[in-house]
């Protein structure tokens, strides 16, 4: 039978590793999407959309669409969604195999200050500036929502969801995004500090050069730890090789 491969999407890297697999003789893909972007980029192969109802409900859809090994391709901060891709194919007996980009690294003259959580963030701020661009998504808002004398330029793909700080800016927009672009948004809003999570990757990665141009300090969120015992590649390639497709089929 041809081997059926689940990918957890979402990220640009999950629509490549699609493209690639779905390229192959007799490989059937499906690619997960969880449904909380409006207009995802739609993947090459079977794509369903929501969630699976936990570790348990993951296992029983793979067990009863006969999949054969499971790529957890999400956002690097997706922590419980891969908790649940871990423990389902435990629980199956599948393979997993977990695709990371590399994160970011600073360089020279950047001013970095890393924390291990949104809070940690939001404490930092105060010490670092009074005009903030935070690039963390549209959840998680609320960390912030207490700093009524910053003020906050919010980016994100989505409206983001409230409660947030009381003196914010709304920017939608999707990367990515050139350093013209991020030198020009922190000169016109005025920034003086930058907060992002450590999503790696080239399309919103111009804003850390703009910052270090700018002599403006970056607050960094370092991504969650993987489950023990289990270990990330960093590109398609690499998971072609973890699923035995290297050598072509």
């Amino acid at each position: 039978m041809s081997p059926h491969i689940l990918i957890l999407g979402g990220t640009t890297e999950a629509r490549e590793l699609a493209a690639e697999l779905t390229a192959l003789p007799e490989v059937r893909v499906t690619t997960s999407l969880a449904g909380r972007v409006s207009r995802p980029g739609t993947p090459a192969g079977d794509v369903r959309i929501g969630g699976f109802g936990g570790a348990e409900g993951l296992a029983e859809w793979l067990r009863e669409h006969r999949v054969d090994a499971v790529v957890d391709a999400t956002h690097p901060f997706a922590k419980s969604i891969t908790a649940n891709a871990v423990q389902a194919a435990a629980a199956t007996g599948l393979p997993v195999v977990v695709l990371r980009r590399p994160g970011w690294r600073p360089g020279p003259g950047d001013d970095w200050h890393t924390v291990a959580t949104l809070s940690e963030a939001a404490e930092a701020l105060p010490a670092l500036g009074r005009r903030v661009l935070l690039t963390t998504g549209r959840l998680g808002l609320a960390t912030f929502a207490h700093l009524a004398q910053l003020h906050f330029v919010v980016r994100s793909v989505e409206p983001p969801e409230p409660p947030m700080p009381p003196d914010v800016e709304v920017l939608l927009a999707r990367g990515p995004f050139t350093l013209a672009d991020e030198t020009a948004l922190l000169r016109d809003h005025r920034i003086d500090v930058v907060v992002t999570k450590d999503s790696g990757g080239a399309a919103t990665a111009a804003k850390l050069t703009a910052a270090r141009e700018a002599g403006v300090p970056v607050v960094v969120v370092r991504r969650p730890r993987l489950p023990d015992g289990v270990s990330a590649v960093p590109d398609v390639a690499g998971v072609l090789e973890r699923l035995g497709f290297s050598a072509g089929r």
